[in-house]
């Protein structure tokens, strides 16, 4: 599989994740693509830099050509992907963690038995 399918590949897994696996629907939410604005902007800045120096390459042949700030669109979509996929993650996390806590389960941690 090629690097642009891949990336295209992780794009709809990590939404379908979102959307039926976590059910957090960030896509759905404004505060996350705010936040995603804010992280793109320095992906590309740092994108821009290691592509534009030549500190990282690609071959041609294996990206579909357009970029954005020297990187490849393909390297957007990957980091769109990991993104969606952490914070998601992290969104389900906690909100199971609230739900315990609603409960009135203990979610603290327990000391450590290595002492």
């Amino acid at each position: 599989m090629s690097y642009s399918a891949l990336a295209v590949v992780a794009v709809l897994a990590v939404l379908v994740v979102d959307l039926a696996v976590l059910r957090t629907r960030l896509v759905t939410r404004r505060v996350f693509w705010t936040a995603y604005a804010i992280v793109i902007f320095f992906q590309l800045l740092m994108n821009g830099v290691l592509t534009g120096l030549d500190v990282v390459t690609y071959d041609p042949d294996a990206i579909w050509g357009p970029r954005i700030a020297y990187a490849p669109v393909e390297d957007l979509l990957f980091g769109f992907a990991l993104v969606l996929l952490t914070l998601a993650s992290w969104a389900a996390v906690n909100r199971r963690a609230n739900t315990a806590r609603r409960r009135g389960l203990d979610t603290r941690t327990r000391p450590s038995s290595t002492r």
